[in-house]
């Protein structure tokens, strides 16, 4: 079995692109590789083939592998409801919520359900690479771990530490987990990489070599400051963080940030998209009065997000935006946000309750226990498109005889308004078909100049690792992960593979489509 785990010296180090990257360039080396996370904490779910949801970074990662994405590549999956609680999937299904302080008690019995995942891929690849969370560093966490050293232990795998120059310390953020891991966690590290410098690498060869010389563990590499990661799609929250500036396209498009939201990975098309000046809106401030079209996003506590909707005077600025004239989208929990009436009698997100909606569109949702998970494909207006749906709620009304999209089985989803101009889904990725896409801005004269979003993906994810190549040391990781040499195209080989790769006949064409 060859296997490797990517821990970090903290979150957005950059883990899930580095263990990307890496899936596509051995995949590109002709081999059978598999991606794998124990544990993830995200509200961005992908929906697996038979129906499960795992975290979208792993299924960004099957896809770099040129493979379905499947529940064992994360077997738990962590999807925050309130600052103090989240909803616990096991691979693939609901299994409660748990408050922060219960769940670490939990985790204990989670370990052998997560070690048999790994092992079912272990089972058909010839490398599985594995990525951590958070950091091991972290040792108020170390007891009952299964995301980090824990699980490391428990499947006997080697691990490499990444951290991010970028955002500074970085010689104390390596040097410093070297100190506070306990002897056996601090032997399983076996080296570290180094993402994101920008600039003349060789300005920091004195500090990788200060790095090796005070924890003993292998230099294998640094990563520049890869641009072409920016046309991935972004797990985390942290990207909210930084929203993307006007971009001065013609067709913009306003995104309240909801204090839940969820599934934001809907909007990654839109913000690689030229003509489109994607804008989050933050807490704080007005919707803006020049936006064609405003899409509330899914969240993962519809309830608690409409109030904060409220409380932000967001449903007064949807209201003016609606009087001029500007147009509505709503996806999952914000098409339920869109009808008159939300009801969560069994508290499934929250505390018990029902609100009134903002009245848009003619339907009324009651939450259920009942979990809709799964892949469709369709027509909206006309052009095709693929997603996924990932909810709870059971929608009805008047509203419905006016659908959005029919799928392919021939039935409808979603709501429009007799007007138009105010439309509702529960389906998710609509904005990755370009024609889809189009189609949902067409009041707004939008067209498309980068084509299917998961084209552009491939490309960028031929393009990291081709970056990584250049900078990792190849042979030395596939050393440490077991890999036997006639598996791995050596150093010598690297120009003939080069030149099969600018033939393309090294790079087999994607078999699946993404699913978001």
């Amino acid at each position: 079995m060859a296997a490797l785990m990517l821990q970090g010296c903290g979150s957005d180090v950059g883990k899930s692109v580095l263990v990307a990257g890496l899936c596509r360039l051995f995949a590109n080396r002709g081999l059978r590789v598999r991606p794998f996370k124990p544990q993830n904490m995200s509200n961005n779910a992908a929906v697996t083939a038979d129906g499960g949801e795992i975290g979208r970074a792993q299924a960004l990662q099957a896809l770099a592998c040129r493979v379905e994405p499947s529940v064992h590549m994360n077997p738990v999956l962590l999807k925050p409801q309130s600052d103090v609680d989240a909803q616990l999937v096991v691979r693939g299904r609901v299994e409660g919520t748990w408050a922060a302080r219960g769940y670490q008690d939990r985790k204990a019995s989670l370990l052998p359900i997560v070690v048999e995942s790994f092992g079912r891929l272990a089972a058909e690849a010839d490398l599985v690479l594995i990525e951590g969370a958070g950091s091991p560093a972290e040792t108020n966490l170390r007891a009952n771990d299964i995301a980090n050293m824990g699980f490391a232990h428990a499947a006997d795998v080697p691990v490499v530490l990444v951290g991010d120059i970028d955002r500074g310390h970085v010689i104390a953020s390596l040097v410093g987990a070297h100190t506070v891991l306990d002897g056996p966690d601090r032997d399983r590290i076996k080296g570290f990489l180094i993402n994101k410098f920008r600039g003349d690498p060789s300005l920091f060869d004195a500090g990788r070599l200060e790095i090796a010389r005070r924890t003993g563990w292998a230099d294998l590499g640094m990563a520049p400051w890869i641009s072409a990661a920016s046309r991935l799609p972004a797990e985390d929250a942290v990207i909210l963080e930084r929203p993307a500036a006007g971009g001065g396209g013609r067709v913009v498009v306003a995104v309240p940030m909801l204090s839940r939201i969820a599934n934001f990975d809907d909007f990654d098309p839109l913000r690689a998209e030229p003509g489109v000046d994607l804008r989050f809106i933050p807490p704080g401030r007005a919707l803006p009065g020049d936006a064609d079209l405003v899409v509330l996003p899914g969240t993962k506590a519809t309830l608690a997000d409409l109030a904060f909707l409220r409380s932000q005077g967001w449903d007064i600025d949807l209201a003016a935006h609606v009087r001029r004239g500007g147009r509505v989208l709503g996806i999952c929990g914000g098409y339920q946000m869109l009808g008159r009436r939300i009801a969560d009698p069994k508290g499934l997100e929250g505390q018990p309750g029902a609100a009134d909606g903002l009245g848009l569109l003619d339907v009324e949702t009651v939450l259920t226990g009942d979990k809709v998970l799964r892949p469709v494909n369709g027509h909206l207006r006309g052009a095709p498109f693929r997603g996924y749906e990932i909810h709870a709620g059971r929608t009805t009304g008047a509203g419905l005889a006016h659908p959005l999209l029919s799928f392919a089985d021939g039935s409808d989803d979603g709501a429009v308004s007799p007007d138009g101009r105010i439309a509702g889904t529960y389906v998710h990725g609509l904005f990755a078909s370009a024609a889809a896409r189009v189609a949902v801005m067409s009041d707004s004269a939008a067209v498309s100049s980068i084509g299917d979003y998961e084209t552009v993906v491939d490309a960028a994810l031929d393009d990291i690792a081709d970056a990584l190549a250049q900078v990792f040391d190849v042979t030395a990781l596939s050393r440490l992960a077991g890999l036997g040499q006639r598996r791995v195209v050596r150093e010598n080989d690297d120009r003939n593979f080069a030149a099969l790769q600018h033939s393309g006949s090294a790079k087999p064409t994607p078999d699946w489509k993404l699913p978001w």
